[in-house]
């Protein structure tokens, strides 16, 4: 899609739901947004998806390199672990968020340990506040209860607005139920999820990107999908590498 001078294209496509004997699925959405002279993503996905962003940028005449501005939601693993791919970009993460996670105890929690310790004496590393305008046009804003110093960003097109919502409203569930799966405190996630609905409704058109889902509009509180969800898992359960079993994750 287009928007306000921005190419904005999903990278990795974020799937909504969670294993039940390997702890989290950690799918979440990357993605790429180009204009106004910047190359930058928002979050970074997983190790396994260290592939497909590499892939992905390729596809756009991109290497990891050229990336000027990397924004994270927040700090957890399937977020932010995959900064380090990107070594020359500023990288914007929530001031309040990164002291959090810094202090966080090691082995216990979704937060990568090594690499937020790095991240906080990185040359590149920027550290946002609430209402910052962090890219031309884009500005972040706290939505807590995922974690403490969890971020949003909101583009603000001629037209439209665009909400990259991360793991503040991971879902389509969350946004309609109004409360959130993962969360330190109930309130305080539907809090934030409040307001994502308030800046949400403000314009026509706005389309939503949350963390583990498909981009989104709303008419009147109806939620729309603007894409196919694509998520398959295939499993050897024969006798050769050649005979593989196909599971399509869809409703």
């Amino acid at each position: 899609m287009q928007i306000e001078g921005y190419d904005i294209d999903i990278v990795v496509q974020g799937f909504p739901g969670k294993t039940v004997c390997h702890g989290g699925l950690g799918w979440s959405t990357v993605v790429l947004i180009r204009g106004h002279g910047k190359v930058a993503m928002i979050d970074t996905g997983n190790f396994n998806v260290r592939s497909l962003l590499i892939g992905g940028l390729k596809k756009h005449g991109l290497k990891p390199a050229d990336l000027t501005d990397l924004l994270l939601t927040h700090a957890h693993w399937d977020h932010c672990v995959n900064w380090t791919l990107f070594p020359k970009a500023r990288i914007v993460i929530g001031a309040q968020e990164l002291d959090w996670a810094v202090k966080e105890p090691w082995g216990e929690t979704p937060v990568p340990e090594l690499y937020v310790r790095e991240l906080r004496q990185w040359p590149t590393a920027h550290l946002a506040n609430d209402g910052e305008e962090v890219l031309p046009g884009i500005t972040a804003h706290m939505a807590p209860g995922h974690t403490p110093g969890h971020l949003i960003y909101v583009l603000k097109g001629g037209e439209r607005d665009v909400l990259f919502t991360g793991d503040a409203a991971k879902n389509r569930v969350e946004l309609l139920g109004g409360k959130a799966d993962a969360t330190y405190d109930q309130s305080v996630s539907m809090a934030s999820i409040a307001m994502i609905w308030n800046l949400w409704r403000r314009r026509p058109g706005g389309i939503l990107v949350p963390g583990h889902d498909i981009p989104m509009t709303q008419t009147d509180g109806r939620i729309d999908y603007l894409a196919a969800r694509n998520a398959t898992v295939t499993a050897w359960f024969g006798s050769d590498l050649e005979t593989m079993t196909s599971f399509e994750l869809k409703a």
